[in-house]
């Protein structure tokens, strides 16, 4: 009898193990097809340093728009079109609206920082801060500031043009601290443009994210800084005091300003206020939430839009028939005597159609930020593990050639109504997908769409000539980070004619 337990125990064992062998084999049938891995390492070897768009795009021929990868046992998807990145990433965002640990950043103060959170309570809390600010008509509110920096932007382009990549820079980061904390930024050495200056060269630098080595095994952060692997955490522990100094530097500023009645309205000074009549649970963690949510503000908001703002200019010296076409409707809507303002949108079309095509060719967040699955799921029969890091390729999104036409070229006149006789291929949103879709969207194409109407309104861009007097023609190179940037350029910028720069002059007084 025992025998016969024993004998019905080890083969109920056996089948067990064979079903889940079974399982599994089934399971890694069904995954995602995607290139072979090696043991062990899965595709470190295959996934190259850069070019990762690129690469994923052309793999993405051979195995699908959905693809499977594995990288020291992190399962990862890539998403190469729009509709799967739509299908997944916004009609199921329950699913695939958490981040993967970001340990690096986490470890260097952003923690707090909306990009960054994990699904959940705080990540909700900070997305209605958002959401309540920085909606459609609410970011209309903020189009003085942007008009009134365009002008302060263009008269320093004019009389510094080699200064150039500074001076969109200082745009941008002026917008972002005024509607953040009620904030001036006088000149470049302002304590807090020196501060922003600092921080944005940090974030650059700090890898990216969830792929560092720290980030595949955060028991490299307990090492020494000696140990192989362990550069970005030591980088982090070097410069998180930076962070810190960064997000209260500025909150202090608004704080005393609100206690002496002098605060500017602001993000800032308007969640601090409504302090004095919600009924919050713990207000020093609520105050804390404010603070790193107004700092988030220019970490996901300023960098982006002044690194779309330098594409735009590239975009101009490489195809000026573009920057013609721009100021022959700029001319014909608001004539010499006045500059565009935020009235003229609707009659200023094509200036939408270069910032979009500015957007659709060369994203400056090619990758966008990752996301993470939080539960298994299946989608066109593939098998999606739980824990699996999504990332969408907008790169590669704008490249199909059955949706854009000559995808590789910049081509503004691709977003004609088809009621105007054009083709009118989609907007491909650089801004994420479903529930982490960027709040600042609205205001962020805002300050884009005024810096490139004032521009072009004002300004002649050209190649610039070497000694020789021969024609430059600039290289589209980036230098890659959690927000590809530009490597410097030369092109030439000169006032359109001498009224648009003694229109400027007058304005700027």
């Amino acid at each position: 009898m025992n025998s016969l337990v024993s004998w019905t125990a080890i083969i109920i064992v056996g089948l067990s193990l064979a079903h889940m062998v079974s399982r599994k084999l089934q399971i890694r049938r069904s995954l995602p097809p995607g290139p072979k891995a090696d043991p062990l390492i899965g595709h470190l070897r295959k996934i190259p340093p850069v070019g990762q768009p690129e690469v994923f795009h052309e793999w993405a021929k051979k195995y699908g728009d959905v693809m499977y990868l594995e990288v020291l046992g992190r399962k990862i998807i890539i998403l190469d079109t729009l509709e799967a990145a739509n299908d997944l990433l916004d009609k199921r965002s329950a699913v695939y609206s958490c981040r993967p640990n970001f340990v690096v950043f986490n470890m260097m103060g952003w923690d707090r920082g909306l990009a960054f959170i994990q699904y959940g309570k705080r990540f909700l809390l900070h997305r209605k801060l958002f959401q309540n600010y920085f909606g459609r008509q609410e970011s209309m509110v903020f189009n003085p500031i942007s008009y009134e920096e365009s002008i302060v932007m263009v008269k320093n382009l004019m009389d510094r043009p080699k200064d150039y990549d500074k001076i969109i820079g200082r745009y941008t980061t002026c917008i972002v601290v005024r509607i953040a904390y009620g904030y001036s930024i006088k000149d470049d050495n302002d304590p807090l443009a020196i501060l922003v200056d600092e921080v944005g060269k940090l974030i650059h630098n700090s890898g990216s994210p969830a792929s560092t080595p720290v980030d595949f095994f955060p028991w490299l952060a307990r090492f020494p800084s000696w140990f192989p692997g362990t550069y970005y955490a030591e980088y982090a522990r070097k410069w998180k005091s930076l962070t810190h100094e960064f997000i209260n530097y500025p909150f202090n500023f608004t704080k005393k300003q609100l206690s002496e009645g002098k605060a500017q309205p602001s993000f800032l000074s308007k969640h601090l206020t409504d302090l004095e009549t919600e009924e919050i649970e713990d207000e020093q963690d609520y105050i804390e939430d404010i603070k790193n949510a107004a700092g988030q503000i220019y970490s996901a908001g300023a960098d982006t839009s002044w690194g779309t703002l330098t594409v735009f200019l590239m975009a101009m010296v490489l195809h000026p028939e573009c920057q013609t076409k721009a100021q022959a409707q700029i001319d014909a809507v608001c004539g010499p005597d006045r500059l565009p303002t935020f009235e003229d949108h609707e009659s200023l079309p094509y200036i939408e159609y270069i910032m979009r095509e500015v957007m659709r060719w060369h994203p400056i967040a090619p990758m966008g930020v990752p996301h993470r699955s939080l539960e298994d799921d299946v989608y066109n029969g593939m098998f999606i593990p739980a824990g699996s890091i999504l990332f969408a390729n907008i790169r590669s999104m704008g490249w199909h050639e059955h949706i854009y036409k000559d995808a590789p070229t910049f081509d503004p006149d691709r977003y004609i109504p088809k009621s105007q006789g054009g083709r009118e291929e989609p907007y491909l949103s650089p801004f994420g997908f479903g529930r982490r879709i960027c709040p600042g969207r609205f205001l962020a194409e805002s300050t884009v769409w005024m810096a490139m109407a004032m521009i072009l309104a004002t300004c002649k861009i050209g190649k610039a000539k070497d000694v020789d007097e021969v024609e430059i023609t600039p290289e589209v190179d980036f230098n890659i980070g959690i927000v590809n940037h530009l490597k410097p350029f030369k092109f030439t910028l000169v006032p359109r004619t001498a009224k648009a720069s003694a229109l400027v002059e007058e304005a700027h007084r």
